[in-house]
């Protein structure tokens, strides 16, 4: 055989070995909880595709009924059809929700709150990374800091008296790890871009904002039966993307991702984890990745810091200041 091919027959086998094992090294952490959630109530924001949908269905396999919350109903009708064929469950209910408008996220907790006798699990997954341009919601905030936090820190207080009816109950959180790498501190002068925006800086602010929200909730809610806990998926593609209209920034992203990215199936693991694992049963305020406790950045610890965001947020959404 000449040499040429053999070396490049090689080569193809060695970057084939490579692949695997960092593949399988990427993959993460996963759920081994066998628990069944057969009369359990769980939402999920966001659940139309990547890994709120991953979580749907795993939640729809272990008996779950599942409310899928998505502001695009024509796509969460797909979702909606996609589920039950996978799943066979009859017990997914498809409601619209806009993170992205206060009135709309008022519109659905009082939907829920009339209609659902009890909720078990609330998980607050959707979210929007990166706007290349500066967009602001329905009621004036940062789009970024409006969909992944400002809209789920109402959505959850409006829900919270019927998760405490419902206790034990718990409520996932989906932040990321960029609240590390991407902001040394929370801005609370430039919270909706007032100063400046950076579409980079936008998104760490909102996941360090959920991780706080999440240290500052679980404290107000010791002792009421209802646990929250926030999390990193991990890298997944349709995250990172999405926003990106440069086609040489896209080229060179994807070629990353293609080694280093988790499919929704994976980066959903740790969510799952959260929502069912009875060895979780009692742990609050705390953040997770590859389904294991990790510490946040120093910024995501201050006491401080999330008491004063919970007053501003509350103010900015139209809530009271403490549940």
């Amino acid at each position: 055989m000449d040499i040429f091919l053999c070396l490049a027959l090689v080569a193809v086998v060695l970057v084939l070995i490579y692949h695997a094992v960092i593949k399988k090294y990427v993959a993460g952490g996963v759920c081994t909880s066998k628990t069944t959630m057969t009369g359990k109530t769980v939402i999920i924001t966001g659940a139309n595709a990547g890994i709120g949908k991953a979580t749907a269905i795993d939640m729809a396999q272990r008996g779950a009924r599942v409310i899928i919350a998505c502001r695009d109903l024509k796509r969460g009708e797909a979702a909606l059809k996609d589920i039950v064929e996978e799943t066979g469950s009859k017990e997914i209910a498809l409601k619209q929700l806009d993170l992205a408008s206060l009135k709309s996220v008022r519109k659905f907790a009082d939907d829920i709150n009339k209609t659902e006798p009890s909720v078990h699990v609330l998980i607050n997954n959707a979210g929007l990374a990166y706007p290349p341009k500066q967009s602001k919601t329905e009621d004036g905030f940062e789009l970024t800091m409006g969909v992944n936090y400002l809209g789920h820190f109402l959505l959850t207080n409006l829900l919270i008296d019927l998760l405490k009816k419902s206790a034990p109950s718990r409520i996932v959180v989906v932040a990321s790890s960029v609240h590390q790498l991407l902001t040394k501190e929370f801005k609370f002068d430039n919270m909706n871009s007032e100063k400046f925006y950076d579409q980079w800086d936008a998104y760490g602010q909102s996941k360090l904002a959920c991780i706080l929200f999440t240290r500052e909730l679980a404290k107000q809610l010791e002792g009421s039966g209802v646990t929250i806990n926030a999390l990193h998926p991990g890298v997944i593609v349709t995250e990172l993307v999405t926003n990106f209209s440069n086609p040489v920034v896209m080229f060179f992203l994807m070629q990353g991702l293609y080694l280093l990215a988790k499919s929704p199936e994976q980066g959903a693991q740790t969510t799952i984890h959260l929502a069912v694992s009875k060895e979780l049963k009692d742990v609050s305020g705390l953040y997770f990745s590859d389904c294991k406790i990790k510490e946040p950045s120093k910024e995501a610890q201050d006491d401080g810091a999330a008491k004063k965001l919970w007053e501003v947020s509350a103010d900015m959404v139209g809530l009271d200041k403490t549940l």
